[in-house]
């Protein structure tokens, strides 16, 4: 047994290893900080007996107004990151207080901004090879030379007459850039397209929806349960034809082993919203795929929520760790799903091994460990013609787009999440190219208990809530933990917070000019401090509100958040900004 000891030892530690392995030069390369998606930092400078002593080390005003959600990287004494529209990319000189090295304006089409659900976010570029790779909200990714800021290669990947656009974070994974499209409420057909890193070329490209050649499904595909096995799904599990307006978009977070060299994502929500336009399972969107990382091949895929009735997307990140799972090693993927699960899967099989609620939910009652399959509530089942009370989780889900973190010194994973439920109303909708298919009218509303959002730290061998902190608002930022078993987010009405990552209490918080829904990052300064970063600038889904002067009055605006959070205009405004923090 001491071989198994010392390989469970060996794996536990591994991406912890690597992370540090690269911390000198690359300390936070991609939106994740590693390609494993721990949101973890290693340094320790700053812990729970010393973050009540944080103090502002420098900030920089990007002079925009829309959503923030990109994340810093830090590579060298330089830290990168993306605006929201018009998508500018600044080079900050960490030994010069954050003075800019270089900015680089891709000139993104202004047309891309009318086909954008959800506000003119972007969510951070990557680094790899000497380069920063990012998206452009007009369909565009582009490679910069990390020193100079000079373009390298741009490829145009997305058509914004259709209503298709990129706002995610692209992953470099091996010699792959691996980028997805957005656009899943304008009857977009989903993709994730792998990129040459060295030239831009596409390498390959696997479609959401259609037929097997088109979703790259061979010999090698193996999924886990018998609902996923059979030829051409992606056409058979839709009436005929409504694949190619399937959805299945590929907007959120794209993991990566390089051990096994599979790449792990999630697939967005079939259209429209109104399922009774849509009878089936809907292959393969609201679930996730397990790819070879140069072939694009597909090894296996689980759907999180067959014939999605809600919205409840796939496209939240998926955490790989290797670990001991119920007395045997294990490579597993946690998956906080938008459907309210906190999922464990063994990421070699796709099999689940846990499914528990970490919010209250009435929309499904549970998951069948032995068929895969979510349980429907047939009490709230969205139609046509009919409303649906109190739905819960709402239409964004237990948790959006925000990711999650995991520590491996506490086996806790930290999800940043909403307490919102929702009354729907089904509509017929009518496909036309560039325009909104969604067929449905959603009022959303705060959940149980007197709170709207919450952080909640998860027992990951216990499979239940260890501690949970309640805030008045969603809270629709990234989290972030660290070797100093401190957690940080933020919230939608500025607040930037430390909790100890071990009980919960508050240890911290500083309130920024805007409210924040960007991701927090960690690095070693060139003085040899610990410093973290967030950018503040509040819009998305739930902060158009503001960004796009909504008007609060109309109880459908942005899909229902006026009425989720109808105060929001007293409690927070726009603005953008970079804060960093240090110890004094």
């Amino acid at each position: 047994m001491r071989w198994l000891k010392g390989w469970l030892a060996a794996a536990l530690l591994w991406p912890l290893i690597t992370f540090v392995a690269s911390a000198q030069e690359e300390q936070w390369p991609v939106a994740a900080g590693t390609p494993q998606s721990l949101r973890f930092s290693p340094l320790p400078e700053i812990h729970s007996g010393n973050a009540a002593n944080l103090k502002l080390a420098f900030s920089f005003p990007l002079g925009l107004r829309h959503g923030e959600e990109s994340a810093t990287l830090v590579v060298g004494d330089t830290l990168y990151f993306v605006t929201s529209f018009p998508n500018y990319l600044y080079a900050l000189d960490l030994a010069k207080s954050g003075t800019v090295k270089w900015k680089f304006d891709p000139r993104p089409d202004p047309a891309s901004q009318g086909v954008a659900c959800c506000d003119s976010v972007n969510r951070g570029p990557a680094f790899a090879g000497g380069k920063v790779v990012f998206n452009t909200l007009d369909g565009q990714t582009i490679a910069v030379d990390a020193g100079t800021g000079k373009e390298v290669w741009r490829a145009k990947l997305a058509n914004i007459k259709i209503g298709e656009t990129l706002t995610m974070a692209p992953l470099i994974a091996a010699d792959k850039v691996l980028v997805g499209n957005s656009g899943g409420e304008f009857g977009v057909r989903g993709w994730l397209a792998a990129l040459n890193l060295s030239d831009g070329k596409l390498a390959w490209k696997a479609w959401s929806t259609g037929p097997d050649k088109d979703v790259l499904i061979g010999p090698l595909f193996q999924p886990f349960y018998s609902q996923d096995r059979g030829q051409d799904l992606g056409t058979r599990t839709w009436p005929t034809g409504r694949w190619k307006q399937g959805g299945g978009n590929v907007w959120g977070w794209v993991s990566y082993d390089p051990q096994t060299k599979l790449v792990y994502y999630g697939t967005g929500n079939p259209g429209p919203w109104n399922p009774d336009q849509r009878p089936g399972d809907n292959k393969w969107t609201s679930g996730v795929f397990a790819r070879d990382v140069a072939t694009g091949q597909a090894r296996w895929f689980y759907q999180w929520s067959p014939h999605d009735l809600y919205d409840h997307d796939g496209i939240n990140e998926n955490i790989l760790i290797d670990r001991d799972w119920k007395g045997q090693p294990r490579k597993l993927l946690l998956h906080p799903g938008r459907n309210g699960y906190m999922y464990v899967l063994d990421r070699i099989t796709g099999q689940v091994l846990s499914a528990k609620a970490f919010v209250y939910i009435n929309s499904s009652k549970g998951v069948d460990l032995k068929t895969g399959k979510l349980i429907a509530n047939p009490e709230k089942r969205t139609q046509t013609g009919k409303t649906i009370y109190d739905i819960c989780p709402t239409a964004s889900g237990a948790k959006d787009w925000e990711p999650s973190a995991y520590s491996p010194r506490t086996n806790l994973v930290y999800i940043p999440h909403a307490n919102l439920c929702m009354d729907e109303l089904g509509l017929e909708a009518s496909f036309i190219p560039g325009t909104p298919y969604i067929g449905a009218v959603v009022r959303q509303k705060q959940g149980r208990g007197n709170y709207r959002g919450a952080v909640t730290a998860w027992d990951l061998p216990g499979e239940k809530i260890r501690w949970e902190v309640h805030e008045d608002l969603p809270v629709w930022s990234g989290a972030l933990v660290t070797a100093g078993d401190v957690v940080f987010y933020g919230t939608l009405d500025g607040w930037f917070k430390a909790l100890d990552a071990k009980s919960g209490k508050l240890l911290w918080k500083y309130h920024t000019d805007s409210g924040i829904i960007g991701q927090p990052v960690a690095y070693k300064g060139p003085d040899g401090h610990e410093y973290v970063a967030i950018l503040s600038g509040i819009g998305g889904w739930i902060g158009q509100l503001l960004s796009n002067h909504l008007d609060i009055r109309d109880k459908t605006a942005s899909n229902g958040m006026a009425t989720a959070v109808p105060d929001l205009p007293l409690k927070s405004k726009t603005g953008g900004k970079l804060y960093v923090f240090r110890l004094r």
